[in-house]
């Protein structure tokens, strides 16, 4: 859970304090929970509401993200494992480097799983907005990859 507020907020304290808040708000609202889905999905809703929170108060533009898991799978599998270690750290550097919309966007559609039109309903876009803007978020994260030599 912390993960994904980090991803999303790109601040270790910020991070924290939503992961507290989200605990605490689970735990005095545990009576909405009804049990359709995981406590975990429940718990995570609330923390990506939560971190999505943080951010419309810092006035952040939503945007879109980028692709890491294509990078990432590509890498040979027979490659030095200190060498990529190395690149995974540097594509995460990449990752860190976009808007926060990006940042969200990859979050919810590659590391979370998430397809366009929850993300769509999470972030109040559409699902269309949503593909488009992953779109042109691949293309500058391959970018900001090449630049620095990963790919």
């Amino acid at each position: 859970m912390y993960n994904i507020s980090l991803r999303i907020v790109n601040d270790t304290q910020q991070a924290e304090d939503i992961m507290q808040e989200s605990f605490l708000s689970a735990f005095d609202h545990i009576e909405s929970y009804e049990g359709q889905v995981s406590f975990g999905a429940w718990l995570k809703r609330i923390v990506i509401n939560r971190s999505l929170d943080a951010l419309k108060k810092r006035k952040a533009d939503i945007l879109s993200l980028d692709e890491a898991y294509e990078v990432a799978t590509a890498v040979d599998e027979e490659s030095d494992p200190e060498m990529v270690s190395i690149q995974v750290e540097e594509i995460h550097r990449c990752i860190k480097l976009l808007p926060e919309g990006y940042r969200i966007i990859l979050s919810l559609y590659l590391l979370e799983g998430y397809d366009h039109e929850e993300i769509g309903e999470i972030l109040g876009i559409s699902s269309s907005t949503s593909r488009s803007q992953y779109a042109r978020a691949r293309t500058k994260l391959t970018s900001l990859i090449s630049e620095r030599g990963l790919i």
